[in-house]
């Protein structure tokens, strides 16, 4: 009897054994956040622009934070801004430091803001980089950033996810940031544990955080390049989260049928950034207004919002919807009217033959359009704009490239038609505009051609700077008017931020920038 009851405890023992071992494993399971991304994280120096933002916004942090409510605190409590609007004094949070140990005081401050001046010419897109004339370290937990003209959207540009955020000076190399740095100690909630370059990284919960703790240890960041992978291994249940912007991650069509199965939770943002093709006025043909503006009338945009984008984004009548700051201007929308698209295309010199194509001079009305190819949807809108020139006589001819050819081509301006998308909350109107002074950019090769670009660049430089809030609303009139005048850009739709995530999965919201996932709200409803 002895000998039965210890047998007996050593299999109740071996049970409990394997009761908690199933039970730490499905903890385990339940406290890692897998997310699939098309994209490698690559080199998050918060400096710098190679590194995927969302991954970037998980590890750094910045004073203060945009919100739905406008700029709040953040790293800093407190702030004072002098009655001149040139000088900000921010008081730091005293219970915060990098990951590494370091404490986050106002010299780690001065210290990462003076980086990023060194390399100035990087951020010049970024007027409040141009506009710092000093960084001072008042006391230990007191910074001021003192400007060389008053700049209205200050706040607002040190919230944005880079480069205004702090990394340990213990990481810099030679007491800079702009050539690489030697780790990424943040003072973020999340931080980079394992990093296998284009298979997956892991993030792991900063225990030291000074803030909410995240709900889950881990985010598993696993990169699929392909969107079908993506979709079978959501249905295999080897990821628990989609999570993008414009089709990056997933395209309508497949968001819609996860949603139809029911299976799993789908999410979408407020519209946050408008969806729009660059018309560029330094090319032989679109050089011409009167082109540039028929083809406005030419594209079926709510064809495109219905059967490309299934209704779920509404059609943009302007390049800025009216809800963006200084945009709500009564500017006359541009309907679908291929006859009054041929109108102009007639009065232009370009006539259809007997061929159905347009001919001027026996030059062809032929034009080339580029899209991204890694993006979901861009192939199938372009398609859609295909077909709608070529019910007016023009022969579109549609190129998706990897994603750097398709911004080196931005870069030199070689396209007559190219894909374009706002930045969206918080950067329209204030940094989106600034940044069409950049010859880098496609919207300043686009605008190059425009008689008045000088007169542009320096409005926008000037209204950035004003300090009249009336004076201000004028120049936007007079900068977003212009531009809609010249239709430099067709817009085409409101872009919404899209998930899709496992029921479990609980949390899922978004934040203000597209670029952002709030990774440290999600959690793991218990069973």
């Amino acid at each position: 009897m002895r000998k039965f009851s210890i047998v007996l405890l050593a299999i109740l023992f071996c049970l409990l054994l394997v009761s908690c071992s199933n039970q730490d494993n499905a903890e385990i399971a339940k406290e890692e956040i897998v997310y699939a991304s098309s994209k490698d994280i690559r080199d998050i120096n918060p400096h710098l622009y190679s590194g995927e933002m969302a991954a970037q916004n998980m590890v750094f942090e910045s004073l203060v934070i945009n919100t739905e409510d406008g700029v709040e605190p953040w790293l800093a409590e407190s702030w004072e801004i002098s009655d001149d609007g040139m000088e900000y004094i921010f008081h730091l949070r005293e219970d915060v430091t990098f990951t590494d140990g370091e404490k986050f005081n106002a010299e780690a401050v001065k210290q990462n803001m003076d980086a990023i001046l060194d390399n100035e010419e990087r951020h010049a897109w970024l007027d409040l980089v141009n506009l710092i004339e000093e960084n001072i370290v008042v006391d230990e937990y007191t910074y001021k950033l003192v400007l060389k003209h008053p700049y209205y959207p200050t706040l607002t540009e040190l919230g944005l996810t880079r480069p205004f955020r702090f990394l340990s000076p213990n990481d810099f190399v030679d007491a800079t940031t702009r050539d690489g740095v030697d780790g990424y100690s943040g003072t973020g909630p999340w931080i980079l544990t394992e990093h296998n370059e284009n298979q997956e990284a892991v993030f792991t919960a900063n225990v030291e955080y000074w803030g909410e703790q995240p709900e889950v240890d881990n985010v598993r960041w696993k990169v699929m390049p392909d969107h079908q992978t993506i979709l079978l291994a959501l249905e295999k249940g080897e990821i628990d989260l989609i999570f993008g912007s414009d089709g990056d991650m997933i395209d309508l069509d497949s968001f819609s049928a996860l949603e139809e199965q029911g299976k799993y939770i789908t999410e979408m943002s407020e519209p946050i950034a408008s969806r729009a093709i660059l018309l560029n006025s330094n090319r032989p043909i679109t050089k011409n207004v009167d082109v540039r503006e028929a083809l406005q009338y030419a594209i079926d945009k709510q064809s495109i919002a219905d059967g490309v984008l299934n209704g779920t984004e509404s059609v943009a009548p302007t390049l800025l919807s009216s809800t963006a700051p200084y945009s709500d201007l009564g500017l006359e929308a541009r309907e679908y009217n291929p006859d009054k698209a041929s109108e102009l295309l007639d009065e232009a010199g370009w006539k259809l033959d007997d061929s159905g194509y347009r001919y001027k001079d026996e030059e062809k009305l032929e034009l080339s359009l580029y899209y991204n190819s890694d993006n979901a949807q861009e192939k199938t809108i372009s398609e859609y704009i295909q077909h709608d020139l070529r019910e007016i006589g023009v022969d579109l001819h549609i190129t998706g490239e990897q994603k750097q050819a398709f911004l080196d081509r931005q870069k030199s301006g070689e396209f007559d038609l190219q894909y374009s998308l706002s930045w969206g909350t918080p950067y329209d109107p204030q940094s989106y505009l600034s940044s069409w002074r950049i010859p880098a950019h496609g919207d300043y090769r686009a605008q190059i051609g425009l008689d008045r670009k000088v007169w542009l660049d320096e409005t926008i430089t000037d209204l950035m700077i004003e300090n009249d809030e009336a004076e201000r609303e004028a120049m936007y009139d007079e900068v977003l008017s212009y531009i809609h005048d010249e239709s430099v850009y067709i817009p085409l739709v409101y872009s919404r931020t899209k998930a899709v995530h496992r029921p479990e999965l609980q949390g899922v919201t978004f934040n203000v920038s597209q670029y952002e996932i709030p990774f440290e709200k999600m959690y793991f409803e218990a069973e």
